[in-house]
């Protein structure tokens, strides 16, 4: 009898030391969107009132402040901590980032790390208040997802534009967040972009689902790591090949840090 009141007791604390995290995981995520959202506001209204005052350097510098103030203030509220393996591999030239997609922190994070860098994002995120506005000063490449058709010929025309004009630009090629620790499939729609400009090819494999869970409110404390790999050269190689290397580089990549 002794022994299962132990156990029972044992188990007991652990569910209570368990919700007791849990709540605090809670308490600390309401405090980092308490500070979030008004800086957000702030910056975003200052680049709209002083966007025909900036140059295009300005402009970027601004953005890349708000995104730092961000992961600052996140390091110390939430206890998200993160590094970059592999930085000496980033060009300083214009190019294609291939990255996997797990929550909203790598959008935030690639737009200070990669600067200046063009996103590709979908038309109705430009409609959200003050964040929305400022973006479609950023001049990003705007896609209809409604229309994938359309939206593959919009980045091929409006990416080379991009990259061109000496911005590098950052794609997801699974189109969507996907839960931390997997890899959904590679559209080719980065490498084609890729070889239409010819210009190379940089993968970047990170675990931000870890502490940022797709589609969930909870911010948990922990560490993510970021890894650039090497320039893979276009040199008229066909897009499909490029993405299966790409895919498999960043799945192994994953593989190796949760191993």
């Amino acid at each position: 009898m002794s022994r299962f009141l132990t156990i029972y007791l044992v188990q007991l604390k652990i569910y209570s030391l368990s919700s007791n995290n849990q709540l605090l995981i809670f308490i600390r995520t309401v405090v980092f969107y308490s500070g979030f959202i008004p800086l957000t506001i702030v910056t975003c209204t200052m680049f709209i009132l002083l966007f025909p005052c900036l140059s295009k350097n300005a402009r970027y510098k601004l953005t890349a402040g708000w995104c730092d103030s961000v992961l600052s203030w996140m390091r110390l509220v939430c206890g998200v901590r993160y590094e970059v393996v592999g930085i000496e591999n980033l060009p300083n030239t214009p190019t294609v980032f291939l990255a996997n997609h797990q929550s909203s922190w790598e959008t935030i994070f690639f737009y200070s790390l990669l600067c200046p860098v063009s996103p590709i994002l979908k038309k109705e995120l430009m409609r959200i208040p003050f964040w929305g506005w400022a973006m479609r000063l950023q001049n990003p490449i705007a896609i209809d997802r409604s229309k994938p058709r359309e939206a593959g010929k919009s980045v091929l025309v409006q990416g080379v534009d991009r990259l061109e004009n000496g911005n590098s630009v950052i794609v997801f090629p699974e189109g969507t967040r996907s839960v931390a620790g997997t890899v959904k499939r590679f559209s080719r729609g980065g490498a084609k972009l890729a070889v239409a400009a010819d210009v190379a090819i940089v993968p970047i494999a990170h675990n931000a689902g870890d502490c940022w869970p797709s589609r969930q409110f909870i911010k948990r404390p922990g560490f993510i790591t970021v890894t650039v790999g090497k320039p893979i050269a276009v040199d008229g190689r066909d897009a499909g090949d490029l993405t299966t290397e790409v895919e498999q580089w960043i799945s192994e990549q994953l593989h190796q840090a949760s191993a």
